[in-house]
């Protein structure tokens, strides 16, 4: 419904004050990012496909934020024939009212021809690697870029200088055409990923590396900082076209991709999921110690060293690498990084390259594996991550919970359509379930548009009349992710590895294991290991054993609590693309009407509408309502002074 309204068309809390009103964005008005989404033919894995593309290239740019201020950030939708939003990846729902960026829960798709200015607001303590993406069918494939909230100072930890290294999964098919494969009865699935991209580059399968040139690599390199007056040069990262120099440089050069740094210094590598649907596992060639020091982001993790790093989609981990010193390299001037798919049917094998000379030629990828990377994947840093600093907004108790909602997570075909889906809790939720966003239906009807809550609690946790999960502002919840085998005939018992993601707010990370799910064997553990959780907001579901049970057996779990203190409609869902598309995602209401609804009339109407007066478009400025005050930045105060509206 909502992915073909196009065609019908031809916080509260974060500031003690906002500026209440609605401004029209027009000549007068400059974002502080832009980003324009097109469809363009690109070469991919050293072949030819059409990507949707962010201002030319995919991923696209890194974009740098401050914490503790607003930002605007206008997404324009330049595919003639598809809908658009962009959300903010980890960010939680620390933005304006309708700018979260998913379709059918706060906001309606940017039309074609049309763009949206999106209202951020960081916390000082949003400091961290996010990356933004699109929330419309399989987009997000290649419809994505990093974001990353700069330290309010400097960071708990030193280090010289800074990489990103973005990774996605690449999908010879046409979009459209995998989608109509999930969606079909009878259904086929999207296939294997046929090449896994470090920061846009990398090798398909049936295709070779060459060696290439020395010079400058292409990828981003993390060292451009924000100023206290907008972007490095003092302006806002309006994009004319040219690309920028946190951008990458597209190639046609079938190479391996490279990350370029100095003997004898100390980097923080940003490693980012933006994949959707492998789950990896890497490591570098004679670089054994890296050192775990954030995990999607927000708060410091305790130093945690690792021989290896897996990244599922959506995940985010920040590592510090201590480089090799001259007298180490000797005559050696490249390493590789090694990367392989897990928990999939067919392995994936590619490789990055560590480069200590920018004049060094590339090489072509080795014969024989560098590294012995293990097969399993499910013990990988478990009950180990604990904040740097355990006194801050710890997690809490058992005793403070106020219940446990199970989403029981089910592949199964419906008997009447044919149709295969995901179930959550009994119930299968896509972007389709609904012909309005629910955000706005409750600014429209108010109280009846929530929730039912003992309806909710008698019914799995969702309220049957408008199949929604409700939460009480403020309530503990115990949220646990139940694994079964598939009931679908033609992968009976099959289990998948799942990386599940929350919007709205970050959970606490309490654990995961084989078969079901214990309270109060889980609760003992944690106890005998006074292990106190970090707080995430994307973590594996993981398969155990074979992979194979009976079908509709346990078979595994994974376990958050939640303070649900952010008020508004959020998602829960699986981050495998193809799964959201078949159903697994859940939609949630946290609070009444009157602690949702925060913008008033008639400046929230502009959002009521499809391709409403909110998006602007060549010959229309928006009028847009400005919920957050500009001129109150918590890091940087020089720049209010030059602050307009």
């Amino acid at each position: 419904m909502l992915l073909n309204k196009f065609s019908q068309f031809l916080l509260v809390g974060w500031l003690s004050n906002t500026l209440a009103e609605t401004v029209v964005h027009d000549d007068h008005f400059t974002p502080d990012h832009v980003l324009r989404v097109a469809v363009a033919p690109v070469i991919s894995g050293c072949e030819m496909r059409d990507n949707v593309v962010v201002n030319g290239t995919s991923p696209g740019p890194a974009i740098h934020l401050l914490p503790g201020a607003r930002t605007w950030i206008r997404v324009y939708n330049d595919i003639p024939d598809q809908n658009l939003t962009m959300h903010w990846h980890g960010l939680s729902q620390r933005f304006a009212p309708f700018s979260d960026g998913t379709l059918a829960a706060s906001q309606w798709p940017i039309p074609p021809g049309h763009f949206f200015d999106y209202e951020i607001a960081t916390e000082l303590g949003d400091a961290g690697s996010y990356f933004y993406h699109s929330h419309v069918g399989l987009q997000a494939l290649s419809c994505t870029g990093p974001l990353i909230v700069e330290d309010c100072g400097s960071s708990p930890y030193a280090y010289d200088d800074e990489r990103i290294l973005l990774f996605q999964d690449y999908f010879q098919q046409k979009n459209q055409d995998m989608v109509e494969g999930l969606t079909s009865v009878p259904y086929t699935w999207m296939g294997e990923t046929r090449g896994i991209f470090l920061n846009g580059k990398g090798v398909a399968l049936g295709m070779a590396a060459t060696e290439g040139p020395g010079g400058e690599a292409n990828g981003f390199f993390g060292s451009r900082r924000y100023s206290g007056s907008g972007a490095v040069n003092g302006s806002p990262d309006s994009w004319d076209g040219v690309l920028g120099d946190d951008q990458i440089q597209p190639s046609a050069e079938c190479t391996l991709p490279v990350i370029d740094v100095e003997p004898g210094k100390t980097y923080r590598f940003r490693f980012i999921g933006a994949t959707g649907l492998s789950l990896l596992s890497m490591g570098f060639e004679d670089h054994p110690i890296l050192v775990v020091i954030q995990v999607d982001g927000g708060e410091y993790n305790s130093a945690v060293p690792v021989d290896r790093i897996q990244l599922g989609g959506g995940q985010r981990f920040d590592v510090i690498l201590q480089t090799k010193t001259v007298e180490e390299l000797g005559d050696k001037a490249t390493y590789f990084l090694q990367f392989e798919t897990r928990d999939r049917p067919e392995t994936y094998r590619g490789y990055g390259v560590l480069r200590y000379n920018v004049n060094s030629p590339v090489p072509p990828a080795p014969v024989v594996p560098v590294l012995a990377l293990p097969a399993r994947v499910n013990d990988w840093l478990e009950y180990t991550l604990q904040p740097l600093d355990p006194s801050n907004d710890p997690c809490p108790t058992p005793e403070e919970v106020t219940r446990r909602v199970t989403l029981l997570a089910e592949e199964k075909q419906d008997p009447i359509t044919g149709r295969l889906a995901w179930h959550l809790a009994h119930m299968t939720w896509t972007d389709e379930s609904r012909d309005k966003p629910v955000l706005v239906d409750i600014y429209e009807r108010g109280q009846p548009a929530i929730p039912d809550y003992e309806a909710a609690v008698a019914n799995f946790g969702w309220d049957p009349a408008n199949r929604l999960f409700a939460a009480r502002k403020d309530e503990v919840l115990e949220i646990v992710i139940q694994n079964t085998g598939s009931q679908f005939s033609g992968a009976a018992g099959i289990v998948e590895t799942h990386p599940f993601h929350a919007h709205g707010a970050r959970y606490y990370d309490i654990g995961g294991g084989p078969g079901l799910y214990d309270a109060d064997a889980n609760n003992a553990k944690l106890a005998a290991l006074n292990y106190k959780p970090i707080k995430r907001d994307t973590t594996m579901m993981y398969r155990y054993g074979d992979g194979r049970v009976a079908p509709g057996a346990p078979a595994g779990w994974r376990a958050w609590r939640m303070r649900m203190s952010h008020p508004g409609v959020w998602m829960v869902h699986c981050h495998v693309l193809g799964h959201m598309i078949m159903g697994m995602e859940s939609l949630w209401v946290v609070g009444d009407a009157e602690d949702i609804i925060t913008i008033p009339l008639p400046a929230s109407e502009n959002y009521f509408t499809y391709g409403g007066s909110v998006y602007g478009s060549e010959v229309r400025a928006p009028a847009v309502y400005h919920y957050f005050d500009c001129c109150t930045n918590k890091c940087v105060d020089a720049r209010a002074s030059n602050c307009t509206n």
